[in-house]
């Protein structure tokens, strides 16, 4: 009989060993490579011109709602960013928006919890985290009206337009050279068989290399590969030890310990697990494991409420982060904003678990 050290560390090298092979060269080193492109050739201060008070609600608030995809933000680098376009005259409501879904729809997140947990989950937490964002960041804006007048007297002096960068290279190539990532993506996460799979992924890189070679300079291939670089070490290594250590821990608890709980789509478990989520601090992709292994997902132990919940609150709110909003935009904004994303959380959860 296996001692439960020995036990608890086999579980644990045996899930590692699954969500590696299974994920990690089809999904998530295309995803790092897609996001790295993203932080390279887009520009950020393009983006993050739109937030303040006198931009158009309807532009604003959108452009908040999916930013986290385009700026490839986690739930470690939304916080100091959240302060920093505070700071410039954003209003308080598509800084809200941008804060609660930015880490839930960033584009790592997103392929892997399709791939994991299921396309019909990945959908559901893109969707729900841009309808939600927009929905918590009006009601905040609603209740603290006055943050936003203060802002636009603070921004009026200080607004300066943002130039875009005019590069000499067509239009299409930076198109062309997402689409074709994109595509390795898809490709390489389908159903074809290998020998397809590797054709086509194949000619699919020859076209990502030739649009390289020809139309970027050197310090821009420099940079986008310092860029998927830098997400790689900061995101990487957490989700390896925090795999292992879930695995290791689902020796002692497993999943079906927390059937009783959220085995449901009631709305008792659905707040539950947006409750547990608002608590836990899991950094950004660790979200898809816990829910997965840890608590049951892909088992059956945990119904598909309660997982949407869990990945709405876990990567927005927890109490680390909690206690850096506060420091940032006070108690009462705190409170409310915490409040509104475990409600809303909370139906999401019941509705996508009930009725989709």
């Amino acid at each position: 009989m296996t001692d439960p050290i020995t036990g608890s560390l086999l579980l644990g090298w045996t899930t590692l060993f699954a969500y590696l092979t299974e994920h990690v060269v089809t999904c998530l080193i295309p995803a790092f490579f897609i996001a790295g492109a993203i932080a390279a050739f887009i520009r950020k201060d393009a983006i993050l011109k739109y937030f303040s008070p006198e931009t158009k609600k309807t532009t604003s608030y959108g452009i908040a709602s999916v930013s986290g995809t385009v700026l490839a933000v986690c739930s470690c680098t939304i916080l100091p960013m959240f302060a920093g376009i505070l700071k410039k005259g954003s209003g308080l409501g598509p800084a809200i928006t941008f804060l609660y879904a930015g880490p839930a729809i960033n584009i790592l997140a997103i392929v892997y919890t399709a791939k994991v947990l299921g396309f019909d989950l990945g959908v559901a937490r893109a969707v729900a985290a841009v309808v939600l964002s927009i929905v918590i960041g009006l009601i905040m804006m609603s209740l603290f009206p006055q943050q936003d007048e203060e802002t636009k007297k603070t921004h009026a002096a200080a607004r300066r337009a943002v130039m875009a960068q005019e590069g000499t290279r067509p239009k299409w190539v930076v198109p062309a050279f997402f689409i074709s990532l994109i595509a390795i993506l898809l490709v390489g996460t389908s159903a074809l068989d290998i020998f397809s799979r590797l054709l086509i992924v194949y000619f699919l890189s020859m076209a990502v290399a030739f649009l390289l070679i020809y139309y970027f300079t050197r310090d821009e291939v420099t940079e986008w590969g310092l860029e998927i670089w830098d997400l790689t070490k900061k995101i990487f290594p957490i989700l390896i030890i925090g795999t292992f250590a879930l695995g290791v821990l689902a020796y002692f608890l497993p999943p079906e310990t927390f059937r009783p709980f959220i085995g449901d789509n009631s709305l008792p478990a659905t707040f539950l697990a947006a409750v547990i989520g608002a608590v836990l601090y899991m950094p950004t992709l660790l979200e898809v494991p816990v829910i997965g292994t840890t608590l049951g997902y892909l088992s059956g132990s945990m119904a598909k409420g309660p997982a949407l919940a869990l990945l709405l609150t876990g990567p927005s709110i927890s109490l680390p982060s909690l206690m850096v909003i506060y420091r940032i935009i006070g108690a009462k904004k705190t409170l409310a904003y915490a409040g509104l994303v475990i409600v809303f959380s909370t139906i999401a959860g019941f509705i996508f678990g009930n009725f989709m």
